[in-house]
C-alpha cells in the first residue's frame, strides 16, 4: 500500500516536545506503532511507548491496530496531576 495521509494529536508532554498539538501528514506505515516509532525517530520523543496509550478516531485502540489514510490518532501519555 501506498502513502496515507494521517491526522495526529499530541497531549501533555508529547505536545510540549513536538511544539504542536496536532499536525496532519504522510506516511507509509501500516500500524499505530509504525506510526509512533516514525514519529518518536523524528521528533525525538523521550517518554516510552509502554506509557502511552493510542486512540484512533476517538476509540482507544491496540498498538498493532492498523491506521487508514484519513484516521485521527491520538498520542496520549500519563497526565501529572495534583
Amino acid at each position: 500500500m501506498g502513502k496515507k495521509i494521517i491526522h495526529i494529536q499530541y497531549y501533555a508532554i508529547l505536545r510540549e516536545q513536538r511544539g504542536l498539538n496536532q499536525e496532519t501528514l504522510e506516511t507509509s506505515v501500516h500500524t499505530a506503532v509504525q506510526l509512533f516509532e516514525e514519529l518518536k525517530a523524528k521528533y525525538h520523543f523521550q517518554l516510552p511507548i509502554a506509557l502511552i496509550k493510542v486512540a484512533i478516531n476517538n476509540e482507544f485502540a491496540a498498538w498493532n491496530t492498523e491506521v487508514k489514510s484519513g484516521d485521527s490518532v491520538a498520542f496520549i501519555p500519563p497526565v501529572a496531576g495534583g
